[in-house]
């Protein structure tokens, strides 16, 4: 089954529910259902740490976005003939007062908040998974041939399976909220990349971070990590 820490749970839920969503929030994206063929040939097993380098930068993600609802609210005016003076806070355009500065900012709040994790250890056999995020809770889920793998909560819909060679988790919260993450493997296998992307009615555009993770052995040292300005936050080995 596709399980989830339920404090962890509820904590996102109550910050989805605080930072995107106003009474009157429309209906759900509704998952694509695709035959679902766990690919012998793709095993995420093993250890792995994030690769800053290679992994987007949240802010910069945010900036895109921005310019994007702007430049897609500017042709709406446009086509519609109508001049938009910017307004502080609000993408200007979005329909039934989408798109405000709160929306935003708790859409990419969001996305930060859920891969934060810089260590991944995974199990894989022919029937599961696990995926043990540091500080987070552990994503899980069976493999069904043919069909995703739903599971209903008094929290909204949890939904996991395969599409092709990529593993997808989807969990659709109330409110119009919905968080998904795709596991693709890297050609040479050594290589993680998780795409997390969080979707909310208050929002005209899906909010999109890649984490990139590469293989580790873990050894007799662990990890300390530290805050610097350049690189965010750094992890080096050191002895225990």
């Amino acid at each position: 089954m596709f399980s989830i820490a339920p404090i962890r749970f509820a904590l996102l839920t109550l910050f989805s529910l605080w930072a995107l969503c106003t009474a009157g929030c429309g209906s759900t994206p509704q998952p694509r259902h695709v035959p679902n063929q766990p690919p012998t040939e793709v095993n995420f097993s093993g250890f792995w740490e994030l690769d800053y380098s290679q992994s987007d930068n949240i802010q910069a993600k945010l900036d895109s976005l921005v310019r994007d609802l702007r430049k897609q609210s500017a042709q709406r005016a446009g086509a519609a003939g109508v001049y938009q003076q910017p307004t502080a806070g609000v993408i200007i355009g979005g329909p039934g007062g989408t798109n405000s500065g709160t929306s935003i900012i708790g859409l990419a709040q969001m996305a930060d908040l859920v891969t934060q994790s810089q260590l991944l250890e995974i199990e894989q056999d022919t029937h599961d998974i696990k995926v043990k995020r540091e500080e987070d809770y552990a994503l899980t889920c069976e493999f069904f041939a043919g069909q995703y793998h739903t599971l209903e909560t008094p929290l909204g819909k949890e939904i996991c399976g395969w599409d092709g060679h990529q593993l997808i988790f989807k969990t659709i919260l109330p409110e119009g909220l919905t968080i998904q993450q795709v596991l693709t493997m890297g050609a040479d296998r050594r290589r993680l990349n998780i795409a997390t992307t969080v979707i909310s009615d208050r929002v005209t555009s899906p909010f999109t971070v890649n984490r990139v993770y590469n293989r580790y052995q873990p050894t007799d040292s662990g990890y300390s990590c530290k805050m610097t300005i350049s690189r965010g936050r750094v992890c080096t080995t050191e002895k225990q």
